[in-house]
């Protein structure tokens, strides 16, 4: 039996019925992809309960049936002023499918960071972990920390800034952004790693693409979500 015959892609509604700040990139029966935007998380952090993107999700899924049993699971995190690709299982076997499979699936982000990086293209190396406000920074002992990779490469540079495109080799807390910060480039716009900058909008960190193995098929498919249009304002602007 073939993959079409066995999954069903449901059609995505009208924009006016997506949730907001949560344009679909693609569903099915076990899965919901979207484009998160930045300035809304993932799930509650404690303090706000309705404006994350698990919420709006159940609540999409749902179907304005408050009744219903529907609801999304969580398989991943973006930070909540990282925008792109973000997937939600819609069921448990979905969801441990996924997470067991997490560190095979392939992941690029486009990042901007401050100045110009001497090394154009190269792999970053650390075990990171957590100190008690929950910041993240690299150690050297192994059983300190957790290995963490990160592969970029420099696409292109101005005289304030570089935009690369950013392989997450592991998946660890704040990965991107401590690489790039201790290497003395930041993430423009990080005001927990770098610097505060009134004149940045926001954090310039957007998940990419994420490719995946559908957790019934099998087979691998490959999600992007278009990379914002101020990322490649800030390189050409002139400073």
């Amino acid at each position: 039996m073939s993959y079409l015959n066995t999954i069903k892609k449901f059609k995505s509604p009208p924009e006016r019925f997506q949730p907001k700040g949560l344009p679909i990139l693609y569903e099915d029966h076990d899965i919901l992809v979207v484009d998160k935007k930045h300035g809304l998380l993932t799930i509650s952090d404690g303090k706000d309960t309705e404006n994350t993107a698990y919420f709006k999700l159940t609540d999409y899924v749902r179907r304005g049936n408050k009744k219903s049993n529907n609801r999304v699971f969580i398989v991943h995190r973006l930070d909540k002023d990282t925008s792109g690709v973000i997937v939600f299982a819609k069921n448990e076997k979905a969801k441990r499918f996924l997470q067991e499979q997490w560190q095979t699936f392939s992941k690029t982000y486009c990042a901007v960071v401050k100045g110009i990086l001497s090394e154009k293209e190269g792999v970053i190396t650390s075990y990171l972990a957590e100190n008690s406000i929950h910041k993240m920074y690299s150690v050297k002992d192994p059983e300190k920390g957790k290995l963490a990779r990160t592969g970029y490469k420099v696409m292109k540079e101005s005289a304030q800034y570089s935009l690369l495109e950013v392989d997450l080799l592991t998946g660890r807390k704040n990965q991107i952004r401590v690489h790039f910060a201790e290497k003395g480039h930041p993430v423009a716009g990080d005001k927990k790693y770098g610097e505060k900058d009134k004149n940045i909008k926001r954090l310039a960190l957007h998940a990419a693409s994420l490719t995946l193995v559908h957790p019934f098929s099998n087979i691998e498919m490959t999600f992007e979500a278009k990379v914002p249009g101020y990322f490649y304002s800030l390189v050409s602007s002139r400073g």
